[in-house]
């Protein structure tokens, strides 16, 4: 027994160690990614305002990108309409209140869950799609063939792409909104029957240019680094072909953080102002 208890004691003495190192191993490589970010963000950030500009590449992937996700965002803010007006209802009813349905509505989804739900959405499909078409382009060693021929990669592949998200994704929050506000009022009429012209006074009743401008600026900001972490991860992927499905997980689940650290910030601001 004491043989083995030794033993035991000895595996626990070797193991801590090596625990230890396997923690530093992972915070430097998380602080070394975020420093290598940030000086590709610069170089991207440059690449932006230094002619000539990619204004093809651009609009080409604004609309690319802007169509394949425009079809599940406007079905998701149909259902969280509907769905949202249901579970709250009842709620009010309890109150009398059931005259500020559509304003909570309206608010509730114009700051909060129309901006995070269509960001976490194109999060799963704009950067993972970015992150595995440059990946793939990577291996089979077309950026390095575009920096032999004169060619910027850095313009022509990433900025143009960072762009168009930053431009789509508040256009698809637009979209998300408003069909969210279809929802809510078919599911009003469930209830009781509201004319559009009534539904719309009460709608934004509630909402002023403080809700209005944050959520703006911070789908701004979503598109932005929607884009640039799939960029990023698709322009540093590693040479074999595995490396293309690493890309584009590590970007959803990055791209997919950095929404809700970029909403958290927004709400704490918000709430001191």
């Amino acid at each position: 027994m004491a043989k083995i208890n030794v033993s035991v004691a000895k595996l626990r003495i070797r193991g801590k160690p090596k625990m230890k190192e396997e923690t530093l191993t992972f915070y430097n490589g998380v602080f070394i990614d975020l420093g290598e970010l940030v000086l590709f963000t610069g170089k991207v950030i440059k690449q932006m305002f230094q002619p000539p500009f990619e204004f093809r590449e651009f609009i080409k992937h604004g609309f690319l990108l802007g169509n394949k996700s425009l079809a599940l965002v406007v079905v998701t803010g149909f259902i969280m309409g509907l769905v949202l007006t249901m579970q709250m209802n009842p709620v009010l009813a309890d109150f009398g209140a059931q005259t500020l349905l559509p304003g909570v509505i309206a608010v509730s989804m114009v700051r909060e869950l129309g901006p995070v739900i269509t960001g976490l959405i194109c999060a799963g499909k704009i950067s993972s799609g970015i992150a595995a078409e440059i990946a793939a382009m990577t291996v089979t060693e077309q950026i390095d063939a575009m920096e032999v021929s004169g060619t910027r990669p850095l313009s022509f592949v990433v900025a143009s792409r960072v762009m168009a998200t930053t431009l789509v994704v508040p256009i698809l929050v637009i979209f998300a909104d408003a069909f969210s506000l279809f929802g809510a009022f078919l599911a009003v009429n469930v209830f009781e029957e509201t004319s559009v012209t009534l539904f719309i006074n009460r709608s934004f009743s509630l909402m002023g240019f403080v809700d209005l401008l944050p959520s703006t600026l911070k789908t701004v900001l979503f598109g932005f680094f929607i884009g640039l972490i799939g960029s990023y991860k698709g322009y540093t992927a590693g040479k074999g072909t595995e490396s293309v499905g690493k890309a584009a997980n590590s970007a959803v689940v990055a791209a997919s953080l950095t929404i809700f650290v970029i909403d958290l910030v927004f709400v704490l601001i918000t709430s001191i102002l």
